[in-house]
This record gives structure tokens, C-alpha cells and sequence, in this order.
């Protein structure tokens, strides 16, 4: 069963730049700390993608896991003079394939330097227990903790009535498409995001708001196939209300737990004066986080998917000019320098950054 429960208030440099020849021809500047992000937090199973194309082959850049012990970028990942990890990501740059919206992101790799295992291999992600073949993945479930605070949101778009506008998530999880299960009737494996964290804040707001989103696990030409968006502090993506003393400001630091255990996936949010939030919700049907059926969803949620945590900073004011709900028409130039002046980026850091194996909920 699905269950809310609200708690009372209680409270580098890539100083070995030859090995990336393969993603970056750039030479990236000194960090600002003069350290890399690795050797502040244990990057030992990520890798990292990054809103450029260094060495013009018109992919986006992605640092692997070994790549990543010894490199940082000056603008879009880096440390800061407080031993921070920082993440930056212009609303205008090079995108992945399936996304229309920059990022400067981090994807856990199970596998860690092991490259002889695939990234979509199941040793390299986790299933969850109700997977018919979850013995064959590296994990059943996983922890990821967190906490950051928020820098900078775009403060235009296009269409800033769109609910993506003035906004970037800071965690989720992402879940693959498994055609051989889907095809053999063992489990459904759109590949959708179970959740994603968003922070939203208004530009003539003091303060934003936090909340996740949990996407029904449909095919993309579903047209139910849509975000359910559940509050945490201030109020979800399309309520424009001020939050007010009830939201979270920039640079005011929060704290997210995402404990995907068995079945349940539990998420805890917390910040100093603000209640302690807690849901927890069954990834394996189709009850929804307040313990209702979502007669739109897929009956078997995720069981048939598997899946990885991303953290860093996920651009949503996209720079594309499109009907659809997803594109705010953000400006931007594609130059850092002026973006940057012109407040069209997004930028998240990152005090803690954890990952682990699952508990059972407390």
C-alpha cells in the first residue's frame, strides 16, 4: 500500500586530460578549489554528462567512471571554496538524444570501471524485488541520499505558464526499457521515471518550491503516459502561489532520501525549520502515493524495468519553441559567459552525496 505519511516539524581539473580525448578537447582551467569533485565525494560508481561537445564530434560529453576520479570543468562541474559540489547547466546546449533540456548530471554505475559490463547490462542497475529475473541484477533496490541546495533557477521562458518554466530536478530515477520481458508478457519496462525532484521557483517569488514527480509507467504514445506531481514544500508545478515561508529559497540547503526497498520505494525530505516529509509507495501496482488506485496507470508499475539514480542538476526551461507541455521556449545564446549574465541557466550544489544499499523503512 501506498502511504503518506508527514512528519511533524521536528524537526580539476582534468588534471588527466589525455583520458578524455574520447568526450572533451578543451582544456579545462584550475578548479576553484584546486580540487576535483572526487576527491570531495565518492564518485567511484558515476559518470557524469555535461552540457557540451568538446571535441566537436556532435555528441553530448559524458566523463566515465574512471575518467571522473580526476576531472572537474570550470563552469559546469566543479567544487567549490567550501569543499561543495557544484552543477551547472546553460538552458541552451548540446542535449542528449531523448531530451530536449540540458544537464550537467550524474549517473550511477553498479559496475563502477568495470567496462566490460554494459551500461543497460542488469549487473550495472537494479530491479526490484516483484522483477521475475531481479537475482540477475547487481542489486534489488538501492539508497541514494542527498543534500543540496539550489543556486540559480532561469528567471525567463517563453511560456512561463508551462510547468516545466523556472525549473530543475536534482535526483530521480530513471528505469530502462526491457523489450525481451515485455515481449515475453514477464513485465511491462517502458523505461519512465518512477520520481524526479524538482525545485521550482518563480522569479518574483522569495522562495521556491520543492516536490517530486512520479510518471505512470505507459508507452510514450499513451496519452496518459504523464507526470503525477506530489508536494513537499510550497506547492507542485502548476500552482503559481507564492510559497512564501512555506518554500525553500536559493541557497537554503534541504535534504532528500530516495530508499527503494523491496517493492516500496520510501523518500524522505527534511531542512532545518521545516516538517519532515515521508511517502512511500509500491512500485510494483498501481496504487498511487495517497493509497488510491490510478486506474491509468499500468497495473504492474515497474516490476518489469530496471533502473539507476541520477543527481546533479537537470535543466527543465528548455530552449524549444514546440506545442507541447515540455517546451518553455527558454532563451539562451549557447555562449556560458553571457547565458550566465543573462540568469538563462540553472545551477544546484551538492554537500552530500550517498549511495547505498536499501533498509527497511523506520
Amino acid at each position: 500500500m501506498r502511504v503518506l505519511k508527514i512528519a511533524t516539524p521536528i524537526f580539476v581539473i582534468a588534471s588527466a586530460l589525455a583520458a578524455c580525448t574520447s568526450t572533451q578537447t578543451e582544456t579545462a582551467s584550475q578548479s576553484r578549489s584546486g580540487l576535483v569533485p572526487a576527491e570531495k565525494f565518492d564518485l567511484s560508481e558515476w559518470k557524469i554528462t555535461l552540457p557540451m561537445d568538446g571535441n566537436r564530434d556532435g555528441k553530448i560529453d559524458e566523463i566515465d567512471v574512471k575518467q571522473i576520479q580526476s576531472y572537474s570543468h570550470p563552469d559546469y562541474f566543479y567544487v567549490d571554496e567550501n569543499g561543495h559540489m557544484v552543477f551547472a547547466a546553460p538552458n541552451k546546449a548540446i542535449t542528449t538524444s531523448g531530451s530536449s533540456n540540458t544537464r550537467s548530471e550524474l549517473r550511477h554505475m553498479l559496475r563502477g570501471t568495470n567496462t566490460k559490463i554494459k551500461t543497460k547490462y542488469p549487473l550495472n542497475n537494479f530491479a526490484i524485488k516483484a522483477h521475475p529475473l531481479s537475482d540477475r541484477f547487481a542489486k534489488v533496490g538501492g539508497m541514494l541520499e542527498a543534500s543540496l541546495k539550489v543556486d540559480h533557477v532561469s528567471k525567463r521562458a517563453g511560456y512561463p505558464d508551462k510547468n516545466p518554466a523556472y525549473s530543475v530536478v536534482v535526483g530521480q530515477i530513471h528505469a530502462g526499457k526491457d523489450s525481451n520481458l515485455i515481449n515475453l508478457g514477464l513485465g511491462f519496462g517502458w523505461g519512465n521515471e518512477p520520481i524526479k525532484i524538482y525545485y521550482k521557483k518563480f522569479p518574483n517569488h522569495n522562495t521556491g518550491s520543492v516536490f517530486w514527480n512520479y510518471e505512470r509507467n505507459l508507452p510514450k504514445e499513451d496519452p496518459n503516459r504523464t507526470d503525477i506531481a506530489y508536494p513537499v514544500w510550497g506547492y507542485t508545478w502548476e500552482n503559481p502561489t507564492d510559497p512564501a515561508e512555506n518554500g525553500i529559497a536559493l541557497g537554503e540547503e534541504f535534504n532528500y532520501v530516495i530508499n527503494v526497498h523491496e517493492n516500496i520505494m520510501h523518500l524522505e525530505f527534511s531542512a532545518k525549520g521545516k516538517p519532515t516529509i515521508k511517502y512511500s509507495i509500491d512500485l510494483s501496482n498501481n496504487i498511487d502515493a495517497y493509497g488510491k488506485v490510478d486506474e491509468l496507470d499500468h497495473p504492474g508499475g515497474y516490476i518489469g524495468d530496471w533502473h539507476y539514480f541520477k543527481a546533479g542538476a537537470y535543466n527543465q526551461c528548455s530552449t524549444k519553441d514546440a506545442p507541447g507541455g515540455w517546451y518553455t521556449a527558454c532563451p539562451g545564446t549557447g555562449d556560458w559567459k553571457t547565458d550566465k549574465a543573462n540568469g538563462d541557466y540553472v545551477q544546484v550544489t551538492f554537500t552530500k552525496l550517498k549511495v547505498g544499499s536499501s533498509k527497511p523503512a523506520m
